[in-house]
């Protein structure tokens, strides 16, 4: 099976005579879009009829931007050398950024209308109740934005700024070849293979591949320094000229999160510290280390399971796990496999890790990811498939419905996960179980106790940038004084990974800042949903499903609602905690004998 996307059901190429055409397309849409908020937002005009033009204009904008866009982002992340990707992208970029003054104009002309107004127009007009959410949060937002000349400034700055600064980083780490010796033998990789060799079973090689990993940084890090610098730079400046009090309050009102539930969260993950401690210890009695555990071992396979896959065998063992859940859920993934909706090679110039983009444009999703065979790539998979899968349960939504908040971003793709991991724990022996039952604890430890780090690094890395540019050596130490602080005596403090911040690509992501607690908040999430599933069986998936259709018209909280849960409470949160607590005892006690 090949292992290489298809993008020709979005374009055919750069040159092709319809991307040329949609281009042009895209431009002309703009000019439109401009005489119209230039004569129907002045004077007295019959707001029904102006704010359905407006929807019916901006679901059809978005899905020309989207399909341009996501083109152009699919085909760079797969060569980044790509000089026709990164051209179309930025034209993209630049032609949208010149709507700006038009969201703005009708974001204020929006706000002017009366709460009672809007309450009796919603009852008038299908089309504006459909778009209730959507259209009370412009309103909300309205008062964030700046005036409509500095809205269009910002927007053209941040193609040659921000954005350009991610992408030089996405170049930096995609193109970093690494020299590892696996025997008599040094081969140069990729850095995304590199970091993959954490995960071999030869504890020489994990380790060599740590210490060449860290030994290729410094030729690119004061480059990767000055992106996050520059970044982070404008992320504040921003947060301070829409009137925000900080990055953090900035990323939970656009993420659609109240502090009290963000306060809820951390403050249960920060209690569970100890007990995760527990299984990093005990990982490494059974590797040989004393005290806690290094780096290079965090991902060590551990017992001897023998479950080797190819790609043939990693799409029948998804969409057979899938298909028991749901048949909806398994004929979907067995769709996005046969129609080449997944990229899994690792090469040169791809870049590394794993994403899924939903197009709604054409109702189908792209994944990206590195696969060499492990159970962790199947689960990575299954991953990216549920982040797909959501798509599709907001398929039928409008556009302009379907852009849940980050928190919500991890909902289906983690409920995916748990159903391959335990679906693997079920087939396996006992030896394989315990290998499983670890990988899953490695999981874990990344989406909590990790996550929790690069919550605390970001959160002092801002501070710091707010009063002057971080040097590379700072930037090493916020990153290992917050390691230090999340994982105590679970890592070897002489081993630790000062480096993160440079290969991490949430960093560099100027509209998804601290893009760390989302993870926590979509493991624990959907913990909670599956052990919901375990009570109720089958009568629970048509929930599940219109749970995720709703995640695009509602905040974190109400969506969490439709389930009955609440997630300002710490006890929901410590609850779903306990089940990770169960297997961390279980692994714990069976190292003991």
């Amino acid at each position: 099976m090949k292992m290489r996307w298809s993008l020709k059901e979005l374009y055919p190429s750069f040159s092709s005579s319809v991307f040329r055409r949609d281009l042009a397309h895209l431009a002309t849409e703009v000019a439109a879009w401009r005489r119209w908020s230039e004569t129907r937002l002045q004077g007295k005009q019959p707001p029904q009829r102006v704010i359905e033009e407006y929807l019916k204009r901006r679901i059809a904008f978005v899905h020309l931007e989207e399909r341009l866009g996501v083109f152009a982002s699919l085909a760079l992340a797969v060569n980044t050398a790509d000089a026709a990707a990164r051209c179309a992208l930025e034209t993209v970029e630049r032609i949208v950024a010149d709507t700006a003054e038009d969201k703005v104009r009708f974001a204020r002309w929006l706000a002017e209308i009366s709460e009672r107004d809007i309450k009796a127009l919603e009852e008038r007009s299908p089309l504006i109740a459909a778009h209730r959410f959507h259209l009370r949060e412009i309103r909300a937002n309205a008062r964030h934005l700046l005036s409509e000349r500095e809205e269009v400034l910002l927007a053209k700055l941040r193609i040659t700024g921000s954005t350009a600064w991610s992408q030089l980083q996405n170049t930096l780490t995609a193109t970093l070849m690494v020299p590892v010796r696996r025997g008599k033998k040094v081969e140069e990789v990729p850095l995304s293979v590199a970091r993959n060799l954490a995960y071999d079973p030869d504890p020489a090689v994990r380790r060599a591949a740590y210490e060449a990993e860290l030994a290729a940084y410094p030729k690119v890090e004061e480059a990767a320094a000055a992106c996050l610098n520059a970044i982070k730079g404008e992320v504040i400046t921003t947060a301070q000229a829409r009137g925000f009090e900080s990055p953090l309050a900035m990323t939970l009102h656009y993420a659609r999160m109240d502090r009290p539930t963000l306060d809820a969260l951390l403050a249960a993950m920060k209690e569970s510290l100890p007990l995760f401690r527990r299984y990093l210890r005990a990982k490494a009695r059974l590797l040989g280390h004393r005290g806690g555990l290094p780096f290079y071992d965090l991902f060590a396979p551990i017992g001897k399971s023998r479950m080797r896959f190819t790609y043939d065998d990693a799409r029948r063992f998804i969409v057979e796990h899938f298909s028991r859940f749901s048949p909806t859920l398994g004929a979907f993934a067995d769709t996005a496999f046969r129609k080449r909706w997944i990229d899994a090679e690792p090469r040169k110039g791809k870049v590394g890790g794993a994403f899924c983009y939903n197009i709604h444009a054409i109702g189908e999703s792209r994944v990206l990811t590195n696969f060499t065979g492990s159970l962790n790539n199947v689960v990575t998979i299954a991953h990216e498939l549920g982040h797909a899968y959501h798509g599709a349960c907001l398929k039928n939504e409008s556009p302009l419905n379907s852009d849940y908040p980050m928190p919500l971003a991890e909902t289906a793709s983690i409920f995916c996960e748990t159903i391959v991991t335990q679906a693997a724990l079920e087939k396996a022996g006992r030896a394989e179980r315990r290998a499983i039952l670890e990988g899953s604890l490695q999981t874990a430890t990344q989406v909590i106790v990790d996550i929790y780090s690069r919550y605390l690094f970001e959160t002092a890395l801002f501070a710091y940038r707010a009063e002057a540019v971080v040097p590379v050596e700072d930037l090493k130490g916020l990153m290992l004084d917050a390691q230090q602080k999340a994982y105590g005596d679970g890592l070897d403090r002489e081993r630790l990974h000062p480096y993160m911040w440079l290969c991490k690509p949430h960093y560099y992501d100027a509209d998804h800042n601290f893009y760390n607690f989302p993870y926590a908040f979509g493991l624990l999430f959907a913990k909670g949903l599956y052990a919901e599933y375990l009570k109720r069986g089958t009568s629970f998936v048509q929930e599940y499903d219109h749970l995720l259709s709703e995640t695009g018209k509602n905040d974190v909280a109400a969506v969490a609602a439709l389930m009955g849960i609440d997630v300002r409470d710490r006890r929901f949160w410590r609850e779903a905690l306990t089940i990770i607590g169960k297997d961390i005892e279980q692994f714990c006690d069976e190292v003991a004998v």
